[in-house]
């Protein structure tokens, strides 16, 4: 009986999807008009989206490469680099990913005590 009643389940299943795909009307993927609106999408990836990346990554390598990376004086503001508790590696006054040239201590940067 329950193989019955999945055979009928999904047979109306199949036949109202394919009723609401003939009945779709205006410019959609599955009503049969503007076919081609997938080569729009292809182009603008191709020539567009690509080409970005490739110019966002280019200017990234030569700014790094220039070398001009100076790294802003220190100023103690009192609403920043706060400690209320130590951290749980190290000495416990280093961030997880510390950087010594471009993460200060509250107290200043490492290398200038």
């Amino acid at each position: 009986m329950t193989a019955v009643f999945n055979h009928a389940v999904k047979r109306f299943l199949q036949t109202s999807a394919r009723r609401a795909a003939v009945q779709v009307e205006g410019p959609s993927a599955v009503s049969g008009q503007h076919e081609g609106s997938y080569k729009v999408w292809r182009n603008l990836t191709f020539f567009i989206a690509f080409p970005s990346i490739i110019l966002c990554a280019v200017n990234c390598v030569l700014s790094h490469q220039s070398g001009h990376h100076e790294r802003p004086p220190f100023v103690k503001y009192e609403y920043l680099r706060i400690r209320t508790k130590r951290f749980p590696w190290g000495d416990g006054n280093h961030s997880l990913f510390h950087n010594p040239h471009a993460n200060p201590l509250p107290d200043g940067y490492e290398d200038e005590h």
